[in-house]
C-alpha cells in the first residue's frame, strides 16, 4: 500500500514537474511573426478567440498552454480594442501589452506657415485615420464658432492612434491654437496697433509667410506694425497669392498686383479679412510684440534673409542690389 501512494505521489510530483516545465516553456515562446506586424483587435474579441486567430495565422502552434496561462492569470484576458504592432518577444508580452492599450501610435505634422488646403489635403491622405471631415462646413464642424478656420490650426505634430477621427485631430490643433493666441495675447506691447486677437493671427500669418529666417520674425513684424500705424499698404506678396488662390502658377506678376481682391494689400488698406496660413508661436509673439525700429521697407536677399531700409531711397538701391541684379 506504501509503495502504491509512493508511486503515486511520485508521478503528481512528475506530472507537476512536466507541467511547471511546459508553462514556463509556455511564458518564454515567441510568437512567430515578422518585426513590425500590425494586428488589429476588434472590440469584443476575447482571448480565446486571440489565440485561435494567432493560430490561424501559424504565430502561435497551440492555445492550450496559454488558456492554462489565462486560468492562472484572468488578467491575460482583459483584451483592450485597437490596432497594435507585434513583435517575436514572447507571445505573453504580446498579450500583456493588448493588456495595457498599448496601441501603435501615428503622427500628423501640421508645418507652419502651411495654409487650410494644405492641411485638409495632407489628412485626408493620412493613414488609420478615421475621415470625416465636412469640407463644405468645416469651419462649423472643428469650432462651432468660426466662419474661416484658415490661420486657426497650431502647427505641431499630433499623435493619434487608429481609428481616431480626423475632425477630432483637427479639433485638437484648433484648442491648441486658441490657446497659444490667448496667451500671447496676454503679453501684447500696451501701445499695440492691432485690435483684438484675431487681428493679431492674421499678422502673424503674414509674417510667417514672409519669413526667411526665424530670426527676422520681430523686423517683419517691426515693418508692418509701422505701415499700420501710419497707414501704409502692406504691400506682401503672401497675401496676392493667397487671394490668387489654387490659380497661381508660382510666378507673381504685374498684373496680379493690381488685380483686386481682399487680399491685395498692394490694393486694400490695413489688413487682410483673414489669415493667410497657419503661423507659429513665434510669429505669434513677434506680432503682438514688435521691436521699436524705423524700418518699413524690406527686400529678399535671395539667401532667405531680408534687407531692411528706413527710407524709400535705401529701399530702392537694395531692391536694385539684391534682386535687378
Amino acid at each position: 500500500m506504501i509503495k502504491v501512494i509512493v508511486s503515486v505521489l511520485l508521478l503528481a510530483l512528475l506530472c507537476c514537474g512536466i507541467g511547471y516545465q511546459q508553462l514556463q516553456s509556455a511564458l518564454k515562446m515567441p510568437l512567430k511573426v515578422e518585426n513590425s506586424t500590425l494586428f488589429k483587435v476588434e472590440r469584443g474579441t476575447g482571448f480565446n478567440k486571440l489565440c485561435q486567430a494567432w493560430q490561424t495565422k501559424q504565430w502561435v502552434d497551440s492555445c492550450f498552454k496559454f488558456q492554462v496561462l489565462a486560468k492562472l492569470d484572468p488578467t491575460l484576458t482583459d483584451l483592450k480594442a485597437g490596432l497594435y504592432e507585434l513583435d517575436t518577444s514572447a507571445v505573453i508580452d504580446n498579450i500583456r501589452r493588448i493588456n495595457q492599450g498599448a496601441q501603435v501610435s501615428f503622427s500628423f505634422t501640421i508645418i507652419e506657415g502651411q495654409p487650410l488646403r494644405d492641411v485638409v489635403a495632407n489628412i485626408q491622405k493620412q493613414a488609420h485615420l478615421s475621415q470625416d471631415l465636412d469640407t463644405e462646413n468645416l469651419a462649423t464642424q472643428i469650432s462651432n464658432t468660426q466662419e474661416n478656420l484658415e490661420g486657426w490650426l497650431f502647427p505641431d505634430t499630433y499623435h493619434y492612434h487608429s481609428e481616431d477621427s480626423a475632425s477630432g485631430l483637427l479639433k485638437r490643433a484648433y484648442s491648441k491654437m486658441q490657446q497659444e493666441l490667448d496667451a500671447a495675447w496676454q503679453t501684447r506691447a500696451p501701445d499695440l496697433v492691432l485690435s483684438s486677437p484675431y487681428e493679431a493671427l492674421i499678422l502673424a500669418s503674414i509674417i510667417e509667410k514672409e519669413t526667411g529666417l526665424a530670426s527676422e520674425r520681430p523686423l517683419i513684424s517691426a515693418v508692418f506694425t509701422n505701415r499700420l500705424k501710419t497707414n501704409m499698404r502692406l504691400q506682401t506678396d503672401p497675401t496676392v497669392i493667397y487671394g490668387i488662390g489654387a490659380d497661381f502658377d508660382g510666378d507673381i506678376k504685374r498684373k496680379d498686383l493690381t488685380t483686386y481682391t481682399p487680399y491685395n494689400t498692394y490694393k486694400i488698406k490695413g489688413l487682410p479679412p483673414t489669415p493667410i496660413a497657419m503661423p507659429s508661436k513665434a510669429a505669434l509673439l513677434a506680432a503682438v510684440n514688435p521691436p521699436q525700429s524705423e524700418f518699413i521697407y524690406f527686400v529678399a536677399k535671395g539667401d532667405g534673409s531680408h534687407q531692411f531700409s528706413k527710407t524709400l531711397q535705401e529701399h530702392n538701391r537694395a531692391v536694385k542690389q539684391y534682386q535687378l541684379n
